[in-house]
């Protein structure tokens, strides 16, 4: 589905034009951070702090500005660091391949060769032979449908009862599953229930196995989380809400839209707290093409 991208709050205010650029200039820092301390490791605390982001948003961000991942923008960068040394190395004969490589953080120099080969479109050994430096091009595609409909909404606080998940987001199914077993053992399953998840992590940007989320009930905030749940409430306040039709597997692109497009354009900044998505219908009785998802990402 193609729709107009429209940005509209709850009192008509319009969105706000230098916010790209603040939102650049945030990023531009977390580039210039990265690109000095090439030999440490990537910490997300002090990268979001550099932005001035939140941690729980940072990374789609920092990829929607830029079209790459943190990782992505660290792989290069070594890449580039390592091109300099080759011909700086075959000049004056300093440091092997092998060192290059391990300084870049490959652990083998046919890993290094690889990833050089996929940038540079030479082996290193003929890069270094050559004797120059060029310039180093990083795929940047938008192909993406323009963006549904986003809305501001004020909304109070949201009660969850439920369980963690670890693990690929695609995989939740299986806390959901657990969790819906929890509520209709306590009489909780009915007209009205509804059901919520929790997302953490940037699945772009985290390992899979690392990725952390949250499937919950709406519940009252009176309710015992026994048997192994968990409560966590979601605090009332403004935030960007878009309403998706189709498969899930679709949302990874809602996601990179939003983040990309919109919010750097709408005037307003994330808040210190994670996403969530409300799930509208019934996907166990409808096809894919008519489940609803309901995305909304806190605003400070």
């Amino acid at each position: 589905m193609s729709t107009t991208l429209t940005s509209r709050t709850s009192a008509g205010r319009p969105a706000k034009p230098d916010t790209r650029l603040d939102y650049g200039r945030r990023i531009e820092r977390v580039a210039a951070h990265i690109a000095t301390h090439l030999d440490d490791p990537l910490d997300l605390e002090i990268l979001s702090e550099v932005a001035c982001f939140s941690p729980y948003h940072f990374h789609r961000l920092y990829r929607a500005m830029t079209g790459e991942t943190v990782a992505d923008t660290l792989r290069r960068q070594r890449l580039h660091r390592a091109a300099g040394e080759l011909v700086r190395g075959g000049a004056e004969g300093g440091t092997g391949i092998a060192g290059i490589a391990r300084r870049a953080g490959y652990g083998s120099v046919a890993a290094f060769t690889r990833a050089f080969v996929q940038a540079y479109g030479i082996p290193p050994a003929t890069y270094r032979r050559r004797g120059h430096l060029t310039p180093f091009a990083w795929p940047h595609t938008r192909t993406e449908d323009a963006m549904q409909t986003v809305t501001i909404e004020s909304q109070p606080a949201l009660h969850l009862t439920g369980f963690d998940h670890r693990g690929p987001y695609m995989g939740i199914g299986a806390a959901f599953d657990r969790m819906l077993a929890w509520a209709a053992g306590r009489g909780l399953i009915g007209p009205g229930a509804r059901s919520a998840a929790i997302y953490y992590d940037d699945p772009e940007s985290v390992a899979p196995e690392a990725l952390r989320s949250f499937a919950g009930l709406v519940t009252s905030p009176d309710l015992p989380a026994d048997g192994g749940a968990r409560s966590v409430t979601l605090p009332a306040g403004r935030y960007a809400v878009l309403v998706h039709k189709g498969p899930y597997a679709e949302l990874g692109g809602v996601y990179r839209r939003l983040y990309r497009d919109w919010l750097p354009a709408s005037g307003h900044v994330p808040a210190d707290q994670p996403c969530y998505e409300e799930y509208l219908n019934d996907p166990r009785s409808l096809p894919p093409e008519e489940w609803l998802t309901r995305i909304c990402v806190p605003l400070a």
